[in-house]
């Protein structure tokens, strides 16, 4: 048993009833929580319109742009994801997240007062932090509101924020900084171009909304599979010690508790790691793109060397098991390109087609979010109906996303027609949105409940490490090079190949370790 499991009591399992319903409070709570997640992705994507009037306003490149959308936000997203995540397993949930939107609000507000690149980079990683406390505690809580059966439906419907809130983030974005930028063309209350104003309005409206969030009742930890876990007597030392495990350079110390041995691998990873992010940056030129992103690839190598040693069990199922691994990378491709083509769409659609931003951000926005709210929820109703036939059926939907939105990007980045390219635009957004909740409720099913959180947060690296902070960043990058926004887009469909040589391994992997998860658990020396 780990040092983690000893801090609270052996699992009560009890098998819930298998025709249950799923009571009124638990749909109510989740309805705060999609609208947390709209709000989550308003703070977090409405850059992407209005990323013309920052390059402008603040001299900037396509590849700086695509780095303060993705990897700036995204790296720190993903690291402080691991010891939040780990807060999540052991804490109160509920309280977790008020704090985490009451703090990427405040960040978001405070973007609207940056002057500069690095200013904005800084507020830029203070959204993404704070942003780190949502989906491990969403997914955790969504876990223990609703039974297996229904789970990626549950998960789904919570993901559709992801959408609508990209959406109104474009729709709103685009309006204030052409209304603002009307108004005051010069002396502008605080001085604040459109941009700024925009931020600090969408900001400001998330602190409101965390007094809310801090109303909903924490329900029981495994309650729906019946493995009813007691809360841990003393939560925040697993924190202490993810958060150590995970933030360099404070990962020496980790590294040093398992001898001369671990030092040395965790010299050599460093070494490795920070060689090629080097390496990349003399090539591209992007010195802050590939040291935030060496920072991040070296600090998830040096926590997961670390909870080797301390959570065994943990270690195995997650990292140990090729089915987990091959199921969020394979996602991670979907998310390379959806993320990838949401962002870079509005500058497209302003830049090469001439259209104003309030045009853009109506046309863009609104379908999005629809086409974004259909394919998830769809997806996710596919992906459970599937799974009744099929063990491994919800990759099935995985897949078909990463496939279906491929021709319709390659439409969004050659056309020369608008009509044509909003159209490809609202289908890229159904069929890449279709694979969320699939893959999410693979992997919260190949771990046990008190692993949820942290698991919600390894799911999580591959759409940021992979997805955020690679997609928007390599397509501004190529945009740069080749100084055509047109091939930097087509530049992300090398994400199907992989992808799909990722799922292929999950399909045929994924019903044996969910079959033998309990096993494999003991094995680890978990007393489940």
């Amino acid at each position: 048993m780990t040092a983690e499991t000893n801090q609270a009591e052996q699992p009560d399992v009890t098998a819930p009833e298998a025709d249950a319903k799923v009571p009124a409070y638990s749909w109510y709570a989740l309805g705060v929580l999609v609208i947390v997640y709209v709000l989550n992705f308003v703070d977090r994507n409405i850059i992407s319109i209005l990323a013309e009037d920052i390059k402008a306003d603040l001299g900037l490149r396509d590849d700086q742009i695509g780095f303060l959308y993705g990897t700036a936000f995204g790296v720190f997203y993903a690291l402080f994801g691991i010891p939040l995540g780990k807060l999540a397993d052991n804490w109160h949930r509920i309280r977790l997240m008020t704090a985490g939107l009451f703090i990427w609000s405040a960040f978001t507000a405070l973007s609207g007062f940056a002057k500069s690149f690095t200013a904005l980079s800084v507020a830029r990683i203070g959204v993404g932090v704070g942003e780190a406390t949502a989906s491990p505690s969403a997914y955790s809580l969504i876990s223990d509101w609703f039974p297996k059966k229904m789970r990626a439906t549950a998960l789904a419907i919570y993901s559709s924020g992801l959408y609508i809130g990209g959406g109104i983030s474009l729709l709103i974005g685009g309006a204030i900084v052409e209304n603002w930028n009307e108004a005051y063309p010069v002396d502008a209350p605080l001085g604040l171009a459109g941009w700024q104003a925009a931020f600090i309005a969408v900001g400001l409206p998330g602190i409101l909304l965390a007094c809310l969030v801090f109303t909903l009742r924490e329900p029981l930890r495994g309650q729906s599979d019946g493995i009813i876990t007691p809360p841990a007597k003393d939560p925040f030392r697993g924190f202490a010690r993810e958060l150590v495990a995970v933030i360099p350079p404070f990962t020496l110390i980790g590294a040093a508790q398992a001898g001369p041995k671990g030092i040395a691998t965790n010299l050599a990873g460093m070494l490795v790691i920070g060689g090629a992010a080097y390496a990349l940056a003399v090539a591209t030129g992007s010195y802050q793109q590939w040291i935030a992103v060496g920072i991040g690839y070296y600090a998830i190598f040096s926590w997961a060397s670390t909870l080797k040693r301390r959570d065994e069990a943990a270690f195995k199922l997650i990292w140990g098991t090729p089915a987990f691994l091959t199921t969020i990378l394979g996602y991670g491709m979907v998310a390379f390109m959806s993320y990838a083509a949401s962002f870079w769409a509005a500058p497209y659609a302003i830049r090469i087609l001439g259209e104003a931003p309030s045009t853009a951000g109506f046309w863009i926005g609104g379908p999005g979010a629809l086409g974004g709210f259909l394919g998830v929820i769809l997806g996710g109703a596919a992906a459970d109906y599937l799974r009744k036939r099929n063990p491994a059926g919800r990759l099935l939907v995985v897949a078909f996303g990463l496939v279906g939105a491929a021709p319709f990007l390659f439409l969004m980045f050659t056309t020369e027609s608008t009509l044509v390219f909003y159209v490809a635009a609202f289908f890229q957004s159904v069929f890449g949105s279709s694979a969320l909740g699939g893959a999410a409720a693979t992997s919260q099913d190949l771990v046990l409940p008190r692993m949820r959180g942290t698991a919600t947060a390894t799911f999580f690296l591959s759409t940021t490490l992979v997805g955020l902070a690679l997609g928007p960043y390599m397509a501004g990058q190529v945009s740069t090079l080749s100084e055509s926004l047109s091939t930097g887009g087509l530049s992300l469909l090398i994400a199907v190949p992989i992808g799909l040589v990722l799922l292929l391994v999950a399909y045929r992997t994924v019903p044996e370790a969910e079959r033998t998860l309990i096993e494999r658990a003991r094995a680890a020396g978990e007393d489940v």
